[in-house]
């Protein structure tokens, strides 16, 4: 990383200028309103049920640890651009260093394609819980659900390294204003004064790889879980679990889709304006979504949630 960075000499721009959602003053008001709403029940939702995963040992299993990481990793994800796209909405200085766009671009990647990773993983945990019960404690032991969250850490941080590094190469002379609300690497590369084919290729070969293995081993286990899930005799069981499956995968096919649309397409100026659409998708209403859809019927939460109310009375 710090390699990367000090391979931003080369260039010409110290400092890029985001532009953001939107230029309009009335607009920008509601918008920064609206989204710092949002910002702060993602984060007092997220924090809520890491404390409460904590707090309960009743919770310390395989299933509540893949939640307490998907919880961490959304405080993060979303705290990456929100807040610079919050100040933005508010001053009209709006720009941000070469350097400090290259760690942002870095951890939104990072972040953002560990997320993905860990859904694979806790759609197998579910998998393994619900077709393979007998054997759920000896498949999803310490070893195994460390291991999953751990791989699903690095390769996320190796990912958006790669990245980073082949990004932080090319020279920008100029213009120096990134049509998006936070530095990615297409609005970048539309940027750069050398020609960037190999970077797009890069992009989507190792960007739309992950997403879409990601996407398809997770459709896999949900799939499996629905088969299961018709062999249940009480319509009242099969109801309830193809209700939390559904809910389950929103979630999943908002983030994955927007992903492999975003990452997928070629740059254009047209499909940047687009891409801005997405990216608030996965960077503002996702992370708030998760807690929502994970937690919202979920009876161990609701009993941990009173134990905790009983003992602070």
């Amino acid at each position: 990383m710090v390699m990367a960075l000090e391979l931003v000499n080369q260039s010409h721009v110290t400092e890029f200028i985001l532009l953001g959602l939107t230029e309009r003053p009335e607009l920008q008001r509601a918008i920064f309103i609206m989204f710092l709403i949002i910002y702060t029940l993602n984060l007092l939702g997220n924090s809520f049920i890491l404390v409460i995963v904590i707090l309960d040992y009743n919770l310390h299993t395989p299933m509540y640890f893949f939640l307490s990481n998907l919880s961490f990793l959304d405080i993060c994800f979303s705290s990456v651009t929100v807040p610079k796209m919050l100040q933005n909405l508010l001053t009209q200085q709006k720009g941000i260093s070469l350097k400090a766009c290259l760690v942002q671009m870095h951890f939104f990647h990072f972040l953002g394609s560990t997320e993905v990773l860990l859904l694979t993983a806790m759609s197998y945990d579910r998998y393994v819980a619900i077709c393979r019960p007998l054997h759920y404690s000896a498949i999803m032991n310490m070893t195994m659900y460390l291991s999953l969250a751990l791989s699903s850490w690095f390769t996320g941080f190796v990912h958006s390294l790669v990245h980073t590094l082949f990004t932080s190469q090319l020279p920008f002379c100029g213009p120096n204003r990134v049509n998006h609300f936070f530095c990615d690497i297409k609005p970048l590369l539309e940027l750069a004064c050398r020609d960037t084919t190999f970077n797009v290729s890069l992009l989507s070969v190792v960007t739309g790889s992950l997403v879409m293995i990601s996407f398809l081993l997770t459709l896999l286990s949900y799939a499996l879980i629905g088969l299961s899930l018709l062999q249940i005799h009480s319509a009242a069981g099969r109801m309830r679990g193809f209700s939390t499956c559904t809910a389950h995968l929103v979630v999943v096919l908002l983030l994955y889709g927007t992903a492999l649309f975003t990452y997928l397409r070629p740059v254009t100026k047209e499909s940047l304006q687009v891409d801005q659409i997405a990216a608030i998708s996965f960077t503002v209403f996702t992370p708030l979504l998760n807690p929502l859809i994970y937690t919202l019927r979920n009876k161990d939460i609701k009993k941990a949630i009173i134990w905790i109310f009983r003992l602070q009375g």
